[in-house]
């Protein structure tokens, strides 16, 4: 543990009231630290499909008071399995504490673990202030002057730090960095859903099957509760690498336009088109990223989670990262006695390693393996043997792993981040 030095109560403003901002208001409190959050929808609520928690992010949520809400929330996941597109299992690797860890990974639905830490925030801080959209800053020696909008009207608010948690298309990162920083498209376009089936393979594995190069579909459940609720992505490259304007995460997918990439499929695993069939609203959107930026921030002004480094969602990692981000920040404002030395050692520990991993992703590590897995049997195999060698199965083992593991060991015995 750390103890503050006497830097007095800085109070930080939170763009952004997704995982990353609400997370980060909560670590900010139980740092001692003031702060509060704005978000321009005029209403939370509990949108979007599943995504994955990885044990370092449990274990931070844990500290914050949620374990007890994260394992009725989420189903506790034990593999990720690669398969070809007939369905034959190629490998597979444990997660969470099936790998070693103390904690566990979690899958589970991305709105509902927003409303957990919605309603955590509410509890112990207060409101979040929705309908309050971001507009510029001005920052000296004493703090930030940021300006906002409701309804029509401009306010104007005082803070000692002011936080961009505000996604992708992040306003504040467009403040600090106006010039050569366009999203760029890796060609592949997404399609995902959330529906109910019979249990795939455990129930609790994350399942990939194909690759992003010829068509990929990736299938896990989210709810213990339910144990049938399957959120499914299907993931085709379209077009050449580029860049592109904007991204509209709620776009509606075509259900045709997805089930035609996969009707030549004979995936033994699930009926992939019943899955389709059965869905009652299919998500459309590119797979973006941003170039690693060279520096975050500026003064007292920073950026976390997909404003800082947004990444493609093949290592179930995103979200897991905006958590540490938020420790990692509270941790260094409430060590710090000036907010900016916080803020430029907060930049310091995370911008190198959630910069690896944004280019880790964009790689697309396990697809060259998988490439090799088509290639050499596009009908199907028996046994993965006769088609990957020892040396090649590995190879995808430890390209999973450094797209979304953290160091079993180190983890479970690094002291904690709470101050």
């Amino acid at each position: 543990m750390v103890l503050p030095t006497d830097g007095g109560i800085v109070r930080t403003m939170i763009v952004g009231g997704g995982i990353g901002g609400l997370s980060t208001a909560l670590s900010l409190r139980a740092a001692g630290l003031e702060c509060v959050v704005v978000e321009a929808a005029g209403t939370l609520r509990p949108l979007g499909v599943g995504i994955n928690l990885q044990p370092h992010a449990v274990r931070e949520l844990t500290e914050l008071g949620l374990g007890e809400a994260l394992a009725e929330l989420g189903v506790e996941t034990t593999f990720v399995r690669f398969a070809d597109r007939h369905g034959n299992l190629i490998l597979g690797l444990p997660r969470g504490r099936s790998a070693g860890y103390r904690w566990p990974q979690y899958s589970v639905h991305r709105g509902e673990l927003q409303m957990i830490l919605l309603a955590a925030v509410e509890e112990r801080i207060g409101p979040v202030r929705t309908g309050v959209r971001f507009e510029d800053f001005e920052q000296d020696g004493d703090g930030v002057l940021v300006t906002l909008r409701r309804d029509g009207r401009v306010l104007r608010e005082r803070v000692d730090v002011l936080v961009g948690a505000d996604g992708v298309q992040s306003a504040v990162r467009a403040r600090l960095h106006p010039d050569g920083d366009p999203l760029r498209w890796g060609g592949i376009r997404m399609w995902r859903g959330v529906t109910e089936a019979d249990p795939i393979l455990d129930g609790a594995t994350v399942l990939a099957g194909g690759s992003n190069l010829a068509g990929k579909f990736v299938t896990y459940h989210i709810s213990p509760r339910n144990p049938r609720l399957v959120n499914w992505v299907a993931e085709v490259k379209v077009a050449e690498p580029g860049v592109v304007a904007e991204a509209d995460w709620f776009r509606e997918g075509s259900r045709a336009e997805v089930s035609a990439h996969f009707a030549s499929w004979k995936y033994a695993l699930t009926d992939i088109q019943a899955l389709l069939r059965d869905t009652d609203r299919i998500l459309e959107y590119p797979m973006v990223d941003r170039d690693p930026l060279p520096h975050w921030g500026e003064g007292r002004v920073t950026l976390l989670g997909d404003a800082a480094h947004p990444m493609y969602p093949i290592g179930s990692n995103g979200g897991s990262q905006a958590v540490l981000d938020a420790r990692v920040l509270a941790r260094c404002l409430a060590t710090y006695g000036d907010p900016e030395r916080g803020l430029l050692a907060y930049e310091e520990e995370r911008r190198p390693p959630t910069s690896a991993l944004v280019l880790g992703h964009r790689a697309l590590p396990t697809d060259a393996t998988m490439k090799l897995v088509e290639e050499r049997a596009p009908d199907g195999f028996g046994d993965i043997g006769e088609v990957l060698t020892e040396a090649e199965l590995t190879a995808l083992g430890d390209a999973q792993r450094r797209i979304s593991d953290a160091d079993v060991r180190a983890l479970n015995e690094r002291e904690s981040w709470s101050v």
